[in-house]
């Protein structure tokens, strides 16, 4: 008689299908062909295109490929009906948003069924996690509409807003980027990936059931051009896009210069580390769900395993185990973990980055495993031996892939896990809660899960650093990504000007007898400008008052080296911070004489003494914020908690205002100091002497050296620099140059860091509503959430 390990180990899963019946009936009811769902109407199919299983190749239906005068109809359309949403009210709006949940938990099974016919991903994983999370996001936020009007009394929804989303997860997706603007009072422009469709169509038939006013939701399918055109429309006021950092890039500079609002969530090279005290069963059960769910489609998937060098090869060996037991099959089989992949040409990409891998002298491990001989298919892989510069270590493969490499300590497990341009996940395994703490928030990323992986909920914020992009998904920073703070709109439409003093170039730098050449600030020292040259300062009334250097982009280059030496600020204490801060207003305020007296002579101001006790004032103000702008803690549906922690984002480069040039540098640089980051500021290219006279200020007030540098010279050449600069995290310019600003959102482009601009527009920078408070601390900061459970 056999054993009952003989019995277990011999055991075959019967298979289990899903059924499709329900699912291809109401395909049929639309005769396999979908137009537009525009201003809650359906459009007659026009030019098609199809929409294909990708376990079999079997067409599904025929999609509408939209065109731009299809855009321009949804977009009026979402802008007539948007005033209207608004009129509604936060419970009207919450009791639509309700609906929808309840319809989308009423008819689980079958969008269940529809997305794994149309995305390839296993049944198991739209039944589980994709559908209860999809309800979720609608429950949640129809609360977020309930309470709007006394959680975010001090801002309006954006208006109309175009979402562009992937392939991977299409309701998913949906529901996180749907749900937040609807309950802000926004309306949508939504279209789905091209691939994968047909779970947004169903949709918008619910959205109909569930009384959604006319407009309010459009939906448009097609290529590309289709998303160009939605980017690029003038009537929409916000783009959301969740995809790839090539087009995440491309839409960045298509909206440079246009005002409209942006999110970018992009792509990832998620570390997964594991530390020699994991439970390591535990972990491995983890890394299952991290780069195999969803076929490793999933841009926070853990695609670099780091694991401690004393426990390499016991962990891998538990790895390799688990991976034969992966089953690779029909996705409408509730039995099999992995389904087929989106598309072939996502197929070839993956075998071309594995062959080349293999190429290098890599080694590739895939379990034996039959293939179907239709469809999408790649096996679960194993990658060792690979460099820490190789394509797979570096590239987002977005694939069953895993690449994994070895560390000795945990400041090499850090630095191993920040060697990636990208910045949006982590996973940490250790039982030691005390390293797990100390380790997270060293990576640079948006979201750390600790001893657990893939953990995602309405209530907690998702989002990248770096080029994973840039906002939010969830959470309450993820219904600030659809609002605007109502004191943008007091905001005059120019620069208030006072009395300008004229500026004027000079190689010589010698106007009068005697040198009067301010130095540049670097590194917590005057320097003199890397190009020697210097530019003549003259006086409201035209008299010479001083030289100032002419900064150039070698300067800028030492600005930010002494500004990444300068780490240490980030992780001082927000007390220490305030202390400083306090420090430097105590210190203006002896000065205050002499600072009115350069302010009045510089731009005629009849009372510059007002200028420097609102500077004093700010600066009390923002050491009041230091440590008090606090993160959260949420609870999600985990035995467990998520911390929000506000991070400062790092270097910041910021091109103050050409008025109010004391007042207007304090405003945007104290908040930046205040929150941990270090600046290279540019102070107003008309009136520089305010920020050079208070190089002694610094010096006397226990700021460490590189945490401020001020560099003088041409706003326009210094922003470039800063925005092209792969160190630098963020650039803010508020000088009031429309093409100025432009340019520093369209260069930013190129490693997607964060901008902050205030175009042709003026700001009141005496007041807090306008130049100060959370909408100028959010600039200022990046929100990680640390997923910690506990009891498991």
């Amino acid at each position: 008689m056999p054993t009952i390990n003989e019995i277990l180990t011999t055991m075959e899963y019967g298979p289990a299908p899903e059924s499709t019946r329900e699912a291809l009936a109401w395909i049929e009811r639309h005769e396999r062909r979908f137009g537009l769902f525009i201003d809650n109407a359906w459009s007659a199919p026009a030019a098609t295109f199809a929409s294909l299983n990708p376990a079999d190749g079997v067409e599904l239906a025929q999609l509408t490929q939209a065109t731009p005068q299809d855009v321009d109809r949804a977009v009026a359309a979402a802008r007539r009906a948007q005033p209207g949403w608004v009129a509604l009210g936060g419970h009207g709006r919450a009791r639509v948003l309700y609906a929808l949940a309840r319809l989308l938990q009423k008819h689980a099974r079958l969008f269940a069924v529809i997305e794994t016919l149309d995305n390839g991903k296993t049944i198991r994983e739209t039944r589980d996690a994709d559908l209860p999370l999809a309800s979720r996001h609608f429950y949640h936020h129809a609360g977020w509409a309930q309470l709007q009007s006394e959680e975010f009394a001090g801002y309006r929804a954006v208006g109309v807003v175009g979402q562009i989303v992937p392939w991977n997860f299409p309701l998913l997706m949906l529901a996180w980027k749907i749900a937040p603007a609807l309950a802000a009072g926004n309306t949508v422009v939504f279209k789905p990936a091209e691939f994968t469709s047909l779970s947004a169509l169903l949709f918008a038939e619910i959205c109909q059931q569930a009384g959604v006013p006319a407009g309010v939701v459009n939906i448009v399918t097609g290529d590309g051009l289709v998303g160009d055109a939605i980017v690029r429309h003038p009537g929409v006021d916000k783009i959301a896009f969740t995809g790839s950092t090539d087009v995440g890039r491309l839409i960045r500079q298509a909206t440079a210069g246009s005002g409209k609002k942006l999110s970018l969530e992009l792509g990832g090279k998620s570390p997964f580390i594991v530390f020699d005290d994991a439970d390591l069963d535990a972990a491995v059960e983890g890394l299952v769900d991290s780069i195999w769910f969803n076929q490793g489609q999933v841009c926070c998937a853990g695609s670099r395993l780091l694991v401690q060098e004393s426990i390499e090869e016991r962990f891998l060996a538990k790895v390799r185990a688990r991976m034969q037991n992966l089953r690779l099959g029909s996705p409408l089989d509730k039995s099999m973990d992995i389904g087929a992949l989106v598309d072939p040409v996502q197929q070839q990409r993956i075998h071309a980055l594995v062959e080349a891998a293999r190429a290098e002298g890599c080694t590739i491990w895939q379990p034996p495993c039959e293939i179907p001989s239709t469809g999408s298919w790649f096996l679960p892989t194993l990658i060792t031996g690979a460099s820490t510069s190789a394509a797979v270590a570096q590239a987002e493969i977005f694939g069953p892939v895993l690449v994994a490499m070895s560390f000795r300590t945990p400041a090499e497990a850090v630095q191993l896990a920040n060697n990636t341009v990208y910045g949006l996940a982590a996973c940490v395994w250790s039982e030691s809660i005390s390293l797990a703490l100390d380790v997270a928030p060293q990576i640079k990323a948006g979201v750390v899960w600790i001893n657990t992986a893939n953990q995602f909920d309405a209530a907690c914020g998702f989002g990248g650093y770096r080029e994973s992009g840039f906002g939010r998904e969830g959470g309450r920073e993820g219904m600030l990504e659809y609002m605007t703070a109502l004191s943008e709109d007091a905001r005059p439409a120019a620069p208030v000007s006072q009395a300008a003093g004229k500026v004027q170039a000079s190689e010589s730098g010698q106007v009068s007898g005697i040198d009067r050449t301010a130095k540049l600030y670097i590194g917590g020292k005057q320097t003199r400008p890397d190009g020697a040259y210097s530019r003549a300062i003259l006086g409201a009334d035209g008299r010479f008052l001083a030289d100032v250097g002419e900064g150039s982009r070698k300067d800028i280059r030492n600005a930010v080296e002494a500004a990444h030496k300068a780490s240490g600020w980030a992780r001082a204490s927000a007390h220490n911070r305030a202390q400083v801060l306090y420090y430097i207003a105590e210190n203006l305020a002896i000065r205050a004489a002499e600072f009115a007296g350069r302010l009045g002579a510089m731009t005629g101001s009849v009372d510059p003494g007002n200028e420097v006790q609102a500077s004093i004032e700010r600066l009390f103000y923002y050491a009041a914020w230091a440590d008090k702008y606090d993160g959260l803690v949420h609870q999600p549906p985990i035995h467990g908690i998520t911390v929000a922690l506000n991070e400062p984002v790092g270097v910041i480069g910021i091109i103050c205002p050409t008025e109010a040039p004391l007042l207007g540098f304090i405003a945007l640089v104290a908040p930046a100091l205040a929150l941990g980051n270090r600046v290279i500021a540019v102070p107003s290219e008309a009136h520089p002497l305010a920020a050079t006279d208070l190089y002694q200020v610094l010096d006397t007030s226990d700021l460490p050296g590189g945490v401020l540098n001020i560099v003088t010279g041409s706003a326009d050449e210094l922003a470039r620099t800063l925005a092209t600069h792969a160190d630098v995290d963020a650039v803010w310019r508020h000088d009031g140059s429309l093409d100025g600003c432009a340019e520093v959102e369209r260069l930013s482009a190129a490693s997607l860091k964060r901008t902050w601009v205030g175009g042709a527009r003026g700001r009141d920078w005496y007041s807090t509503s306008q130049s100060g408070g959370r909408a100028v601390l959010a600039h200022a900061s990046q929100v990680k959430n640390i997923w910690i459970p506990y009891g498991v």
